[in-house]
């Protein structure tokens, strides 16, 4: 058969495709749609068409080459999720030929954006999520995918799938969320003022607020005066301690007292990024550092002053980045560029914002 669109008497409709909604009126009672656009029409359907006056349909065939949007809809959800193996699941049934991708979990969204691209570049289907390296809850939306025409080719469909597919043939998620640690994080206060009680530490509150936010907790915390032997023993005193993650504060400027990238250089590192391309948090140094006695890393995050006078800053882009198990490097922070300049609001809102998107 051809796919295209015929009068079909109501008797002899079952199994075909409405092309059209088909509206019911019940004075006094009802007026709405009784039937929608792509119903498949059963059996039962006949006699309640009949009531409603038609004895025609205009209905649409399905070729053997062609896949009815709902179908297609299921398919490539499923291709999106890797079968939700990534953490992004959704209602097994089509609405009106979209599928809505929620999260499984609580966790960081992650998108492969050249995937999506791949996929959206075919022209007749579509995929809208939200930004990559959002945090999100547990039954959140996180995406809505769909074919654009009633009927769609299945030659079609099968690109669509393989465009979600690594080139290497192995498939990963390109909608996922992934799992974000607690972190039991150990924190160094720099800065010779506050270590000796000249003023008072504003740090290690907000500090403290941003790690409760992913159900952490602090096991440790130092004052140190800027002495980057001092910051460095600290560090790893914490480390020794069962630190998973480490946090130091102030120190990164070009003013001489200013030692914390010197301290994080005594230490056992094995990759050490200064810098990045958003504002606020142009200083930020992130570091890894071997952990006592083991082959793996500890995550060093070097927040910049900009941090006690800033709601959200750099540090709160990549500390949930981090605790999902990403190892940030240059191209990671050079990336951040597009869309790093916090604008300032006078009524923060983020993340209902485009800082860090």
């Amino acid at each position: 058969m051809n796919k295209g669109q015929k009068v079909v008497p109501v008797q002899e409709a079952v199994g075909l495709i409405l092309a059209h909604d088909i509206t019911e009126v019940r004075p006094g009672e009802f007026k709405g749609r009784a039937f929608k656009k792509g119903h498949i029409v059963t059996e039962q359907d006949i006699e309640h068409l009949l009531r409603l006056g038609k004895e025609h349909l205009y209905l649409l065939e399905i070729a053997d080459d062609e896949l009815h949007e709902n179908d297609a809809a299921l398919l490539m959800a499923n291709a999106l999720t890797n079968n939700q193996a990534g953490g992004v699941s959704f209602e097994p049934e089509p609405k009106e030929g979209k599928i809505t991708l929620i999260a499984g979990r609580d966790g960081l969204f992650k998108v492969n954006k050249d995937a999506l691209m791949a996929f959206n570049m075919l022209g007749e289907v579509m995929c809208a999520t939200l930004h990559t390296n959002t945090v999100v809850a547990k039954g959140q939306t996180v995406g809505g995918v769909r074919t654009i025409p009633l009927l769609v080719k299945k030659a079609l469909i099968d690109m669509a799938l393989n465009a979600v597919i690594n080139q290497d043939g192995h498939h990963q998620p390109a909608l996922s969320v992934l799992a974000v640690r607690a972190p039991k994080a150990g924190v160094v206060i720099t800065g010779s003022e506050v270590y000796t009680g000249k003023i008072q530490d504003s740090f290690l509150p907000v500090v403290r607020k941003k790690i409760n936010r992913f159900n952490g907790v602090i096991i440790g915390q130092y004052f140190a005066p800027d002495d980057e032997t001092f910051i460095a023993e600290r560090l790893m005193e914490l480390a020794h301690q069962g630190a998973d993650l480490l946090i130091t504060t102030g120190g990164l400027s070009v003013d001489p007292d200013d030692v914390t990238s010197s301290a994080i250089a005594r230490l056992p590192v094995t990759d050490v990024f200064y810098g990045t391309a958003v504002l606020p948090g142009a200083m930020f140094l992130i570091a890894y550092m071997k952990r006592p006695g083991s082959d793996d890393t500890i995550p060093i995050l070097c927040m910049p002053a900009c941090g006690m006078y800033h709601k959200i800053t750099v540090f709160d882009l990549l500390l949930p980045r981090v605790l999902a198990g990403e190892h940030i490097d240059r191209r990671a922070l050079a990336e951040m560029g597009h869309g790093g300049l916090c604008m300032n609001c006078k009524e923060c809102r983020y993340p209902v914002c485009p800082f860090g998107k």
